[in-house]
């Protein structure tokens, strides 16, 4: 069992905006005085650049066109609706935001099967949407496939009898938490688990100060170090250039950790020698979808563990 793979899905977006909708409480989003039009064309030139720099060096990233007539705002970041796992099943989310649901695509599971990946059986959670009840793929489950765990803070988009659940069905040990973020002047949840948190290989880069109850935070410290990761710890201001938005993969020849630029440049010299004790690091420029979306690189990959037929 790997912790990272070579395969990635990413979506291009056509009509990628600030999306009204996940704003309430994505205290990340900012909108910015431009049309949307230029704002799409903007977040496109990102996509290309960042898709070409995993390219570049032995990323398999898979890249299907969002639909126009779709109106999704927030494809790019595909893995919030589903994910893939090397028993060769695919797990479909529940969504918070309603134009979100029309996100899960038919067809692009399909494509993978084209690419040659097999596809077992589709485990569906989206039912949980009739109950307004959400868990928003590996936006809020981090998930430690090599000791079975799965991360989770607890939010609007992360409902903990669908993470018990989730974890039932694969068989996943559940560690769970509520991570807040300061915003104006009050303490609120953050909206995914990975925005405060990336889990690699060997590491861990983590936001400890967001989680506020002293008992859940040492459960979280104790489970990483028993499992051998380095906790490498961000502040909350790093966070909040998406430091804790990072996803490990696997290149032709190195292990790599993504991010963004903002990301990459919040880090300072300690963090950054850690991070690179184990891997190298990728970055590319992802203002106006940070900005926009309120989600960075690793909400644009959608990891890739299926089997091949």
């Amino acid at each position: 069992m790997s912790q990272i793979t070579n395969t990635i899905l990413m979506i291009r977006p056509v009509q990628f905006r600030m999306n009204e909708e996940t704003a309430v409480n994505n205290y990340f989003q900012e909108s910015l005085d431009i049309k949307n039009a230029e704002i799409n064309k903007k977040a496109q030139d990102e996509f290309d650049a960042f898709a070409e720099k995993l390219r570049a060096v032995g990323v398999n990233v898979i890249v299907e066109d969002d639909k126009l007539e779709l109106d999704t705002p927030d494809s790019i970041f595909p893995n919030n609706w589903v994910s893939f796992h090397k028993n060769g099943d695919v797990a479909l989310y529940p969504m918070f935001a309603e134009n979100r649901r029309r996100e899960r695509r038919e067809d692009i599971i399909t494509r993978l099967e084209s690419e040659g990946f097999k596809i077992n059986n589709i485990v569906d959670y989206t039912s949980a949407e009739d109950e307004a009840l959400y868990l928003e793929g590996t936006g809020s489950l981090l998930i430690d496939r090599v000791n079975e765990k799965v991360y989770c803070a607890l939010s609007d988009r992360a409902d903990e009898n669908l993470v018990i659940e989730f974890c039932e069905d694969f068989e996943l040990f559940p560690v769970i938490f509520t991570a807040n973020q300061t915003v104006d002047g009050e303490r609120k949840a953050i909206y995914h688990t990975n925005v405060m948190m990336c889990l690699a290989e060997n590491f861990s880069v983590i936001c400890l100060d967001t989680i506020d109850d002293k008992k859940e935070r040492k459960n979280v410290l104790d489970h990483l170090r028993k499992d051998g990761k380095e906790v490498i710890a961000i502040s909350e201001a790093q966070m909040h250039q998406f430091a804790g938005n990072m996803l490990q993969v696997q290149g032709k020849d190195s292990k790599y950790l993504v991010m963004s630029k903002a990301a990459h440049d919040s880090l300072n010299a300690d963090q950054i020698s850690k991070i690179e004790a184990h891997c190298q690091i990728l970055s590319s420029d992802l203002t106006t979808i940070e900005t926009c979306g309120g989600g960075s690189a690793r909400c644009m990959m959608a990891e890739v563990f299926l089997p091949k037929a």
